[in-house]
């Protein structure tokens, strides 16, 4: 998606009317959402420089100009692109990266990484040139038209406000090289060079033929975790990691350096909401780590993710070798101090307190977990505990982890690579179960495909012809049906009975650990439990009688959740002991689930409600997105317009 395009005429005459801002803000409103000062100021600067380098009458009249690119599948955006044609007749692209930095320091022992201001905050990010180059290569591996049109991209990084400072100028010392040599970097008073650049790689105008390929060209399905971690831990690279992904790896990296030179445990917490690539990372980390022949585990306490890595790797990896690398939050209860380098612990809030089958096992898996590693990592959303012994906590991680005096790192991932990189989608979610309060309460990426079914035969009806694409859609439901003792291996069984509609599944079978990738788990209703930490192209969600719409207000009734449900276990005692309390936590747990539930989709999600007045608020709400309008820019832009 392509915020702002044009020919470089077109360009040229927008900026010097003074209409650019305007026009980027408009369609950036109607096709993206919030907007915010800082990115109008960042425009109206970095214009005014691009305008210098564009005036040239060398560079053709119709070349193309896009500003604001939104790589698919990600929630990130390219700020300028530059497409015409080379003197070979090439179609040729040119990615340019705007940064307003002013300072910059050199970050050593982590690659591709410095330090500067942002948001008036000095912190660590990826090197211009990296990120141009990164940004260029997901264009690439996500746009099949790329591809097979040949197109050729040539990526650069501008820094237009930064003084270089000569052979001592941390931006471009030699540890940066290697990004450098891909993506060049142009400083303060280098229009000329980035002129030059340009003119190299563009000699021709394509009346914007190249942009229409690259916006309108095929894209590939996005990647699973699932169908590529084979090929991630034989050592190749699936996943391109980009800005806070990959300074929270160089950070992970180092810390196990340290952890394991010094003898000085390490706690690293990285929070993320769905979709934000914890375990993509997670992954990474394994492979890199075992590869610098360190003892290395990932973790988790939910057993779905684990079971499906091992189903895919069966055939090319010992199964002894698979579960050395994958194992369970309650394997460390007599574990060594310090026996592994480090653990990597996924979905870290659904940790224990205590381990076994019967939960008599061990103190707390926080504590074991810190205890037998050097260093420890933690992925964790606090949002997505689903059980009452779920209580995995940041509060509580570092809780053991000042017992064990251990160094404390604490870090964010914001990225989004799920659901249609659509960050809007997720904190319209949050606003829709009013979970939280979002600024993104009336939009969401509208290549995101969200509906709402009146009928639960239609939804079915969809996620399975789907499936039939690639066996990678499937409905799950919040636990408001008894799981039927005698059909537990019996799909002829069925549990969730929606009379009214003649509709009637089973859960998902016990006897199969991989539901999420069977061949014909389709015809199966998967749960929170079987789903959590996994992902799939289009999802189907049942929303029970635990969560309905009454007064105005989205509410929850535990008493509507199955007998035979484990997660709300113990609430009972807990509310004699502690109503208010008890309610709250029970009431978090079931919009925790259908949070979890309702963002499992990477390409969208289907909803049926059992509540009429749910349902109807729902699409109240799917409706002001489709047709919100949008604040007057003009007072905004102006007021922008009188500092330039």
């Amino acid at each position: 998606m392509i915020v702002y395009e044009a020919t470089k005429d077109e360009f040229l005459n927008d900026v010097f009317e003074d209409r650019l801002v305007q026009n980027i803000c408009e369609n950036f409103k109607a096709k993206i959402g919030g907007i915010n000062e800082r990115e109008i100021r960042a425009w109206y600067n970095s214009m005014q420089y691009m305008y210098r380098v564009l005036s040239d009458y060398e560079i053709p009249s119709n070349t193309g100009i896009a500003i604001e690119f939104k790589i698919p599948h990600t929630s990130k955006r390219v700020d300028f692109l530059i497409s015409g044609i080379d003197e070979r007749n090439n179609h040729s692209v040119v990615i340019v990266e705007l940064k307003q930095w002013e300072n910059v320091e050199k970050v050593d022992g982590k690659e591709a990484i410095v330090r500067t201001v942002i948001n008036r905050h000095f912190v660590e990010t990826t090197h211009p040139s990296y990120q141009a180059w990164s940004y260029a290569s997901l264009i690439k591996d996500y746009n099949e038209t790329v591809q097979n049109d040949d197109i050729q991209l040539y990526s650069c990084a501008y820094l237009h406000n930064y003084i270089h400072l000569g052979k001592s100028d941390p931006v471009t010392d030699g540890i940066y090289q290697f990004y450098i040599n891909r993506a060049p970097l142009f400083l303060k008073g280098d229009a000329a060079k980035l002129r030059s650049f340009i003119k190299r790689h563009i000699k021709y105008g394509d009346n914007k033929e190249n942009l229409y390929k690259i916006e309108n060209g095929r894209i590939r399905p996005s990647k699973s975790l699932q169908d590529s971690l084979n090929s991630m831990l034989k050592g190749n690279q699936e996943f391109i990691m980009i800005d806070d992904q990959k300074v929270v790896y160089e950070e992970a990296l180092q810390l196990a350096a340290k952890a394991v030179n010094t003898n000085q445990k390490q706690v690293l917490i990285v929070e993320g909401g769905p979709g934000t690539g914890k375990s993509v990372l997670a992954i990474n980390l394994l492979v890199e780590l075992t590869n610098r022949n360190l003892v290395c585990q990932y973790v988790t306490k939910n057993a779905a993710p684990r079971k499906v890595y091992a189903q895919k790797l069966k055939g090319d990896f010992r199964k002894s070798h698979i579960d050395n690398l994958f194992t369970s939050s309650g394997s460390y209860v007599n574990a060594l101090p310090n026996e592994f380098d480090v653990l990597i612990v996924d979905e870290a809030h659904r940790l224990n307190e205590k381990s076994g089958m019967f939960q008599n096992l061990g103190e707390n898996q926080i504590k074991e977990i810190i205890h037998a590693s050097k260093l420890a990592i933690f992925f964790i959303d606090e949002r997505q505990r689903v059980t009452l012994k779920d209580i995995g906590s940041i509060e509580m991680i570092q809780k053991f982890a000042n017992e064990y005096k251990a160094g404390i790192t604490k870090m964010k991932l914001e990225s989004q690579f799920r659901c249609n990189g659509s960050d809007g989608y997720l904190a319209w979610i949050d606003d829709v179960l009013q979970i939280r309060k979002t600024a993104n309460y009336n939009y969401f990426d509208s290549n995101y495909d969200f509906r709402i079914y009146s009928n639960p035969n239609e939804l079915r009806e969809e996620i399975e012809r789907l499936n039939k694409v690639n066996n990678k859609s499937r409905i799950v439901a919040g636990y408001c049906w008894d799981w039927i003792k005698e059909g537990k291996n019996n799909p002829n069984i069925h549990d969730i009975i929606i009379p009214e509609y003649n509709f009637s599944m089973s859960w998902n079978l016990a006897n199969s650990e991989t539901w999420a990738i069977d061949e014909n788990s389709v015809h199966q209703v998967g749960c929170i439990h079987t789903c959590q930490g996994l992902e799939f192209d289009y999802v189907g969600v049942i929303i029970g009688d635990d969560l309905i719409y009454k007064d105005g207000q989205v509410q929850t009734d535990y008493t509507k959740r199955a007998k035979t449900d484990q997660s709300l276990k113990g609430l009972r005692k807990m509310l004699k002991e502690k109503p208010e309390g008890a309610l709250k936590l029970a009431d978090e747990i079931i919009r925790n689930t259908y949070r979890t539930l309702l963002t499992r989709g990477q390409k969208g999600c289907f909803v049926y409600c059992t509540n009429k007045e749910l349902e109807n608020y729902l699409r109240k709400r799917l409706n002001e997105v489709q047709y919100t309008s949008y604040p007057d820019l003009n007072s905004m832009v102006a007021e922008k317009q009188g500092e330039y």
